[in-house]
């Protein structure tokens, strides 16, 4: 014990190499076997990447995310989210550019973008790099130069005067509502999504505010869309778990969301964690899943970066994001530490590194952590979160196992140092420190020291200690 104490000590001294690592402390990531895209064994392991196509490059181009394949497929995500790529309407934008939410024609790409040539061979090409390719869809609203305006009036929201309306109780002045109650308008909606998965091979969709469109439509639309292939779907919602009886794969934890916004400013602890997980263990169930995530498109211009958000807490979040049960994002910027909000209706494009960041290194480690340890995995495998302490609500601490694999992650989300004792059971026993690739022994009621904003992932399990 007095030796492993000290061993702890030390490591606490240096803590800033176990949170932020290079690539001289822990081994690159790995690719696992290639899976069959979309199996359920392709989505247990899955990550998701949100791509800003607008901004994600000075040409904001199809051409220059087909460029950057190489580099997030080493990054290690799987499933491409594309935000939407169709004509953006000009009447009544925000802007000098406009929404890519108010879609001008839903079976038209975007010149913004390129043509309907560069998007396949976007799609091609991220098929190739076995990637899976989504497209963000918005069912709930059109821009007000969308053709159905003037050829079916009928298929919108309309008030007592008979004029058509944007989104009550929104401020999204720049899109017209549909009106779900028009059968038409819903096999045409239909349709559209059809055309996408028909002429372009995309592989699922992403819908925005699933919630305000009806369940009963998600559920037809899934029902035809699978009848051309096996498409992943993703609900913007994180309250009606009805989306998930048999619409959508998964939705958002944005519950979760708010919460890891408060535990980085310290208004939240590690009680409120536990009792979030806990709560969403109850409500997720045969196979189901939420998106993880510490930022997306709308956090990141709207709410703040995850350095305003989060503060000195971020990798830390981070860390909890890729480990708890759940499909982790990944958004445009986040792999390199993007410390800026992105404009929304302007031009704003990212700036990347000539060298690799330490952030892509960071990212690329929780890829390869969650990637290739079964007890991280999701959509009906995975490991039962549970916590490994109930004492100190400034240390989240919790494990998953699963198949013989064991992940134990601690948080310290306070500046000053903690002492925290484990309650380990059968998980006391030899582990390797993920991030700095230190061989730790663990016995029941060890002391671990953890430094200010800090984290440490143990892990026991044959396919990731093997580092080397």
């Amino acid at each position: 014990m007095k030796r492993f104490l000290a061993l702890l000590t030390g490591l606490s001294v240096a803590f800033g190499a176990v949170g932020c690592a290079t690539s001289e402390s822990a081994p690159p990531p790995q690719k696992l076997p290639r899976l069959e895209l979309g199996s359920s064994e392709y989505l247990q392991q899955a990550v998701i990447y949100e791509v800003n196509v607008r901004q994600f490059s000075q040409e904001g181009s199809f051409d220059k995310v087909t460029e950057a394949l190489p580099r997030l497929s080493k990054l290690g995500v799987d499933i491409l989210w594309l935000m939407p790529i169709q004509p953006i309407s000009v009447l009544n934008r925000k802007g000098s550019l406009g929404s890519p939410y108010s879609v001008a024609n839903y079976t038209a790409v975007s010149e913004e973008f390129g043509t309907d040539e560069d998007l396949r061979e976007l799609i091609s090409a991220a098929h190739e790099a076995n990637m899976m390719v989504i497209l963000d869809w918005v069912a709930n609203h059109t821009g007000w130069d969308n053709p159905w305006i003037a050829e079916h009036p009928e298929w919108y929201t309309q008030n007592d005067e008979g004029e058509i309306v944007h989104p009550p109780g929104t401020d999204w002045t720049d899109v017209a509502d549909l009106n779900y109650s028009n059968w038409e308008m819903r096999m045409a909606m239909i349709d559209a999504m059809r055309y996408w998965v028909e002429e372009f091979d995309v592989d699922g969709f992403r819908a925005d505010v699933a919630h305000s469109v009806p369940v009963d439509f998600w559920e037809l639309a899934s029902e035809k869309l699978h009848e051309v292939k096996d498409v992943f779907m993703l609900a913007e919602d994180g309250g009606n778990l009805a989306l998930l009886k048999s619409a959508f794969d998964t939705n958002y934890a944005w519950p979760l969301k708010d919460l890891f916004n408060s535990l980085g400013r310290n208004s939240a602890d590690a009680g409120d964690f536990r009792r979030n997980l806990k709560s969403t263990a109850t409500q997720y169930k045969e196979g189901k899943y939420q998106m993880v995530f510490i930022t997306n498109h709308d956090e990141n211009s709207w709410s703040g970066t995850v350095f305003e958000r989060l503060e000195d807490n971020v990798k830390n979040l981070a860390v909890i994001s890729f480990t708890v049960p759940g499909m982790p994002l990944i958004y445009s910027g986040q792999e390199i530490g993007l410390d800026r909000r992105l404009e929304f209706f302007e031009k704003d494009p990212i700036v990347w590194p000539d060298q690799v960041s330490e952030w892509t290194e960071f990212y690329s480690k929780l890829v390869r952590l969650r990637t290739e340890n079964p007890a991280l995995w999701t959509a009906g495998a995975g490991g039962e979160l549970k916590a490994v302490h109930l004492d100190n609500s400034d240390v989240i601490g919790f494990s998953r196992s699963y198949a013989g694999n064991d992940v134990i992650v601690l948080a310290n989300l306070d500046s000053e140092p903690q002492s925290q004792e484990l309650q380990l059971g059968n998980l006391v026993g030899d582990y390797t420190d993920f991030f700095s690739q230190e061989s730790v022994a663990l016995a029941e009621g060890e002391v671990i020291e953890l430094a200010g904003n800090s984290f440490l992932v143990l892990v026991r399990s044959s396919d990731v200690a093997d580092a080397e």
